[in-house]
């Protein structure tokens, strides 16, 4: 079901699996002004769920990157991590429903198989009826339809898809036990009270399985708007995996600048190299999410202002 209007409430959700770079920014930047060009809150939550991921110190230099950036959020930080009884609880009513099955396919075992939209492997349905080898750790997965998903993204526009055709039976619970994403962040967007998303559009193509999720779970659907990704030379979005380098915490304000530029608001070049406050001071005030470019990615450009003598 839709979100009933009501006080706007975003949120930032980084994976601490290293420091904030400049594609994080994009989406904890984008996210903060929409929501508080709106009057509403911001929140801040760790997804540490893929506990083996995190990385040492990472959760306490995201947070000092975002204070540094003057992009503080509202209320205490959710870490995952400490969740998961209500993931249990959503497991066990999905399968009170019969809307889960075991499955003890390993990667390996799928890798030949079709790939989806996001790249992983489209589920054949090997174990629908039954876990193939029942000696082993089984996952979990979700039966899914045929039924054609679609929803308004406030940036990317109409979006469409079926989930048995192109993405199949998905897994909420791994076999080692912990919780995947999808179902982590269904659960807790509905227990912030999160009325929109605003993230990377690299999480577009598997936003119609959390829409499923919520549906079955009968939690609200919030808007969601998927900003462009920022893009290397050789096409790599930005990431701790691309050896992206983090944002310095003693001079953000280029980064800022860049940011705003990245999203299409057009931030005057005299504030290139103003603080952090004085920028976000005409962010908030110039917003708007329509001038945001409605691309999947976009190359990353950096101003003169912001070189790697600005990075750590």
């Amino acid at each position: 079901m839709l979100a009933e209007p009501g006080p706007v409430c975003g949120r930032f959700a980084p994976s601490p699996t290293g420091p904030l770079h400049f594609g994080s920014l994009i989406a904890a930047l984008g996210s903060f002004l929409e929501a508080r060009a709106q009057g509403g809150q911001w929140l801040v939550r760790i997804e540490d769920v893929d506990a083996p991921r995190t990385a040492p110190g990472a959760t306490e230099a995201i947070l000092r990157t975002l204070e540094s950036c003057r992009l503080f959020w509202d209320g205490a930080v959710w870490y995952q991590s400490r969740r998961t009884e209500r993931y249990q609880a959503a497991l066990e009513a999905l399968s009170h429903a019969g809307q889960v099955y075991p499955c003890t396919c390993t990667r390996r075992e799928l890798a030949g198989c079709p790939r989806g939209r996001d790249g992983s492997s489209l589920y054949p349905g090997h174990c629908r009826t039954g876990p193939r080898r029942p000696e082993r750790p089984h996952a979990f997965r979700l039966r899914v339809t045929d039924a054609r998903l679609t929803f308004h993204d406030a940036v990317q526009g109409e979006y469409h898809q079926c989930l048995e055709s192109e993405v199949g039976d998905f897994v909420i619970r791994r076999a080692d036990g912990l919780f995947t994403y999808q179902l982590a962040v269904v659960v807790d967007d509905a227990d912030q009270g999160v009325t929109e998303v605003i993230r990377g559009s690299d999480l577009l193509d598997s936003t119609p399985r959390q829409l499923y999720l919520q549906g079955l779970l009968g939690l609200p659907t919030p808007c969601y708007g998927h900003l462009p990704v920022a893009v290397d030379e050789r096409g790599d979005k930005l990431s701790k995996q691309t050896h992206a380098p983090p944002l310095d915490e003693r001079n953000p304000g280029p980064a800022l600048w860049d940011a705003l530029r990245f999203l299409g608001q057009q931030p005057p070049t005299d504030l290139l190299n103003a603080p952090p406050a004085e920028l976000l001071n005409w962010a908030r005030a110039h917003w708007r999410l329509e001038r945001v470019p409605s691309v999947r990615a976009r190359l990353e450009r950096q101003s003169a202002g912001f070189s790697p003598i600005h990075c750590r």
